[in-house]
């Protein structure tokens, strides 16, 4: 087995720490925030608030399992009437009542958001642009169905996300050692 110098390490410290250094402190002031995962592809300019202000008044929960209960979206606090706007650039595939609620989906290519209870104002096909009007807050069914919150919710493929990655409120920080 070859030994290296005791010579030869410090100058392999000083060719491999500055290019890590500078990816890790550089790297992200050139590249800038994202707010939704790099998967998506998207950038923080890609999305904006369906509701302003943006109150969450319920939490995204996940369960482990599909068949177990859960909050597979947010709820922002609203009233009945709200216009209700477009989170991203994307095409309308389901607007219409279901289970007795307005619900609005918009696929933005690798993400998938919903909406409800929304009374359309939107078809299926309709192009949209981020901030466009889908609709309006209305009363409904389920927990969100006195027209006191909109529900938001966020799918990759058949995966449940935390929307609030495309909010800019659920971000990853470094922080120092």
């Amino acid at each position: 087995m070859a030994r290296t110098s005791r010579r030869a390490r410090p100058i392999a410290v000083l060719v491999i720490l500055p290019p890590v250094i500078l990816s890790l402190v550089i790297l992200p002031l050139v590249v800038g925030p994202t707010r939704a995962s790099a998967s998506s592809g998207a950038r923080a300019t890609d999305w904006t608030a369906p509701v302003w202000p943006v109150r969450v008044t319920r939490a995204f929960d996940n369960p482990e399992h599909d068949w177990l209960r859960g909050h597979r979206g947010i709820d922002l606090r609203t009233t009945p009437g709200t216009t209700v706007r477009a989170a991203g650039d994307g095409r309308v595939v389901f607007a219409a009542t279901l289970a007795g609620r307005g619900v609005v989906v918009v696929d933005h290519g690798a993400l998938r958001t919903t909406y409800e209870p929304v009374a359309a104002e939107v078809r299926p096909g309709d192009r949209v642009r981020r901030g466009a009007r889908l609709g309006r807050v209305s009363p409904g069914s389920g927990h969100c169905g006195t027209g006191r919150c909109l529900h938001l919710g966020l799918k990759r493929g058949r995966v449940y996300l935390d929307p609030r990655l495309v909010l800019g409120r659920a971000t990853a920080v470094l922080r120092p050692w």
